[in-house]
């Protein structure tokens, strides 16, 4: 396997009048698995497509290897992929299909059948390889998909992963999910994986690449991205549910901070003096994620504590998805025990673990202000 280095690179469709990607510099280390993840139309199936060759970079480079392979025709840059839509010759069987890379490359028959083979056996579809691609699941006809691209890996310098697991049902995600996992420890191949599911992107990543916009708003650790998000979509993109947001403005008197939500009857808060020293702009949009908001449902509120009337709950498995209104009008969401849950259309105190707030300046890619 090899190191994949992009520098600058840009791809524009004329048609459109718009930059699919922008200037991107990536890099991703011998053996890393690393995922792009981001909503459609950011760029990330583009920036695999450029890595293949199945499209031509607008301007930069693409180095695998240390080679260069700008200009490089496809078949010779010895890369795997794995399409979304499987890609699978529906007249060849599941051997076929799995030999039909190695075959293309003059590989030896007995080299071609022992990789075959051994990459059946890895995915559990020994018994599937004489049957063709319309007498297969979906979840197989995905399997065959990734043992073609593994029959390949001795010879590939990358794994390319554009969406592989996105037709197939929740329960088979998961599953695929772990075996994917599974399969790059064992194989220690360098993979770029793209998604638009954020949980797929933070169970299987080394490094995950938060991508909208062409650009990269974020690269690093899954925690890390996670708990320190760059800016406000990042905040928002990941997570389920996702970050709540407030918009109000910041007052800072000396040493001490205040947070004033818009809107009549706007909530206050207090922020540290370290936040106070750090925040700089008057219009403020203060970030907490839904397990940072802890509710009081039969209590009487303690001081300082919020309120907000419950408009739904969810109730997805062993807690609740509670959705708050304040009085100001934000709308929330705070995740609490099963056993807690409070009344629809209940007035209900809660508040904001300090540790857990964020803020970040006006708009949608807002900054991250640093406290």
């Amino acid at each position: 396997m090899a190191e994949v280095v992009l520098e600058r690179l840009s791809k524009h469709y004329v048609a459109g009048g718009s930059f699919a990607v922008r200037d991107l510099n990536l890099r991703v280390c011998d053996g890393e698995l690393v995922v792009l993840v981001g909503p459609s139309g950011c760029g990330k199936t583009t920036i695999l497509r450029l890595i293949a060759g199945l499209e031509q970079p607008s301007s930069g480079d693409i180095f695998i290897g240390g080679r260069n392979v700008k200009g490089v025709h496809p078949r010779d840059r010895d890369v795997a992929m794995v399409f979304q839509d499987y890609a699978l010759y529906p007249h060849m069987t599941a051997y076929e299909n799995m030999a039909f890379g190695l075959r293309m490359r003059k590989s030896p028959r007995d080299e071609t059948d022992r990789r075959v083979r051994e990459a059946a056996a890895m995915l559990g579809v020994s018994d599937l390889l004489q049957r063709k691609p319309g007498a297969l699941s979906g979840g197989q006809r995905q399997r065959i998909a990734l043992g073609r691209a593994i029959a390949r890996v001795p010879g590939a310098q990358c794994l390319l992963f554009d969406e592989p697991l996105s037709n197939l049902d929740a329960r088979m995600r998961a599953s695929m999910r772990g075996e994917i996992k599974a399969l790059h420890r064992r194989l220690k191949a360098t993979t770029i994986y793209v998604t638009h599911d954020q949980e797929e992107a933070m169970t299987l990543g080394e490094r995950v690449i938060v991508m909208a916009a062409g650009r990269v708003q974020q690269d690093g650790p899954p925690l890390e991205v996670y708990r320190s998000p760059r800016n406000r979509f990042v905040a928002g993109f990941l997570g389920s549910p996702s970050m709540n947001f407030i918009d109000g403005r910041l007052i800072v008197d000396g040493s001490i901070a205040t947070f004033v939500e818009d809107g009549p009857d706007g909530a206050r808060l207090a922020l540290s003096a370290r936040r106070a020293a750090t925040a700089n702009a008057e219009r403020i949009t203060l970030g907490v994620r839904p397990e940072h908001i802890l509710i009081a449902p039969d209590a009487p509120p303690e001081p300082g504590a919020l309120r907000a009337r419950v408009r739904l709950i969810e109730i997805p498995g062993d807690h609740a998805n509670v959705h708050l209104v304040t009085a100001a009008g934000s709308a929330l969401i705070a995740r609490c025990s099963a056993g807690v849950i409070p009344s629809i259309d209940a007035s209900v105190g809660f508040r904001l673990e300090a540790t857990g707030l964020h803020l970040f300046a006006p708009g949608d890619f807002g900054e991250a202000v640093a406290g």
